[in-house]
């Protein structure tokens, strides 16, 4: 009987219904152990469950109200959680944008998004100050660091409330972060996620007790991807789903990140590829201890077998392949690492297999499922999927069907033991630096520079970046086109990683008899001898 009690007590997961059940479960259970470390700041389960309701109760006081989304644009911060956190307490949405970005296109997600109030670093002030005439929705900006004298600063601003928690009680399919994500007609798309999408994956781990996912109190992982990613945010979220510590890294810098092997002593990273190799390329990575490292997790691209060597000798620890993407709520199929391995075999190849929850199937052109080795569209149902995207309910029919089944726009293939095999992506995105690119969004671009009558843009391999913007411009009769003068061109319209890496011009782009682009056709020259058209 008792150790039916016990065993009942273990698979209680009720404190994940919600990301605020989640904290206060720990500011009760572990009050004193650290939630967040920042740059020499340390914010411990109770306090951050404190600030959060400040932040909250500020919310309210601003007018803010449940479902109103606010806007974040800087870089990581611990701040950043508790505004995400105080923000979910009394039922407000989080819609980030990326520091990177170029003004058009934060302008864009911020208007897009009805954010309320802008929280703003240091490194986006002036840029926030030069769209604030065109946001007449914003009603207020609060600078995240202090040190802008227009603008009341967090800290103060969140202080001058007490820390009560708020009236409102949120539920597992309430909104609670807007991510946006390039979309295929050059406009990013606010993808919705709940309470449960977040906490999802974390529980389905938690009750099939998966080795290689398990979380201890003792866990230190480190935020180094940008929060305005699922990566960023959504590791940042895992370790407190876990109750464990989240060391937030400003950005990614990889000097930085051995820095915080050897003060942290992190046991969980997660990391782009491109990402990993910068790490292994920093002349210290061979004299650093990461004896706690127990799980390098990766995304974003498959893993070169030569990068996957050097880091299986270099860190020492399992690494985990993670596919997903912004509307499954990241990863929901992983490669674990007992199916790592140094050698050249077929598994090493696959994306892996779904994670618990988790449903895949391979179907053709007309919907229709197909077996075991045909390649098809993946099509995902899962918790995790998505709520469906902001203000655009047609884009969201055509994404998610009346099933639940959600569209992935990844061509792959699933073998006889359930494993998916990633083969092209049907929407034609480029991963560059584990930073998705769509095409339409830098053709839109260069179309409008005065040299160029046409544009395509595609992905091809790269050895730094895994996959390089290309573009291929058809010049306006009379034009001696300028490569310097276009880049420079898309450099103001779009942030740094989508700008073309090379440029070269035709005097037509292949196109079928209705006119649509083949732009398979202008991959293929690049993409010979590979086995799969993403790198």
């Amino acid at each position: 009987m008792q150790q039916d009690r016990e065993k009942e007590t273990l698979m209680d997961f009720s404190y994940l219904t919600t990301l605020p059940h989640a904290l206060r479960h720990f500011a009760q259970r572990r009050p004193d152990a650290v939630a967040y470390a920042f740059e020499g700041r340390l914010t411990t389960y109770l306090a951050l469950d404190r600030q959060s309701d400040r932040v909250a109760q500020a919310l309210a006081a601003a007018g803010v109200g449940p479902g109103e989304r606010i806007g974040y644009i800087g870089k990581n911060c611990d701040h950043y959680f508790e505004l995400l956190l105080g923000a979910a307490k009394m039922g407000a949405v989080m819609a980030p944008a990326s520091w990177r970005l170029a003004p058009p296109e934060v302008g864009y997600i911020v208007g897009h998004s009805d954010a309320a109030l802008l929280f703003v670093g240091p490194e986006s002030a002036d840029l926030v100050r030069k769209l604030l005439p065109t946001l007449p929705l914003v009603r207020e900006v609060i600078a995240m660091e202090g040190g802008q004298p227009d603008w009341p600063a967090y800290v103060a601003w969140r202080d001058a409330q007490a820390p009560t928690p708020p009236a409102h009680q949120p539920a597992a399919h309430d909104v609670v972060l807007q991510l946006y994500t390039s979309g295929t007609t050059g406009r990013p798309k606010g993808a919705m996620l709940t309470h449960r999408n977040l906490t999802a994956g974390t529980e389905a781990s938690e009750r099939e007790d998966i080795s290689w996912s398990r979380w201890t109190d003792d866990d230190v992982s480190l935020v180094a991807m940008p929060v305005a990613h699922i990566g960023g945010s959504g590791w940042g979220l895992r370790s407190l789903l876990a109750g464990a510590k989240g060391v937030v890294a400003r950005d990614f810098d990889p000097g930085a990140v051995l820095d915080f092997f050897e003060r942290e002593r992190v046991s969980k990273l997660f990391l782009v590829p491109a990402a990993m190799q910068f790490v292994l390329r920093d002349p210290r990575a061979r004299s650093i201890d990461y004896s706690r490292l127990k799980t390098l997790l990766y995304g974003a691209a498959p893993i070169p077998a030569a990068l996957l060597r050097e880091g299986i000798e270099v860190f020492g620890c399992g690494f985990a392949q993670q596919y997903g993407m912004t509307e499954t709520t990241g990863t929901v199929v992983a490669l674990p690492p007992e199916d790592h391995t140094t050698d050249d075999v077929p598994r090493m190849r696959a994306a892996g297999k779904p994670l618990p929850g988790v449903e895949v199937v391979v179907v053709d052109w007309e919907g229709q499922r197909l077996p075991p080795g045909e390649v098809g569209e993946l099509m995902i149902r899962s918790p995790q999927n998505m709520a469906g995207y902001w203000k655009q309910p047609d884009e969201t029919a055509r994404t998610i069907d009346a099933d639940g089944w959600l569209r992935t726009g990844d061509a792959g293939f699933l073998d006889a033991e359930g494993y998916v095999y990633i083969h092209d992506r049907v929407k034609d995105m480029i991963i560059s630096g584990g930073e998705n690119v769509y095409p339409a969004e830098v053709e839109s671009a260069i179309y409008g520079h005065p040299q160029v009558a046409d544009v395509a843009v595609i992905g091809v391999p790269d050895e730094k970046w895994g996959e390089a913007v290309k573009a291929i411009v058809v010049p306006r009769p009379g034009q001696a086109p300028d490569r310097d003068s276009i880049v420079a061109w898309a450099r103001e319209r779009l942030a740094g990683y989508k700008i073309p890496k090379s440029i070269e011009f035709a005097d037509a782009l292949p196109r079928n008899p209705s006119g649509k682009l083949l732009r398979r056709k202008l991959r293929e020259p690049y993409w010979e001898g590979y086995n799969r058209r993403v790198n």
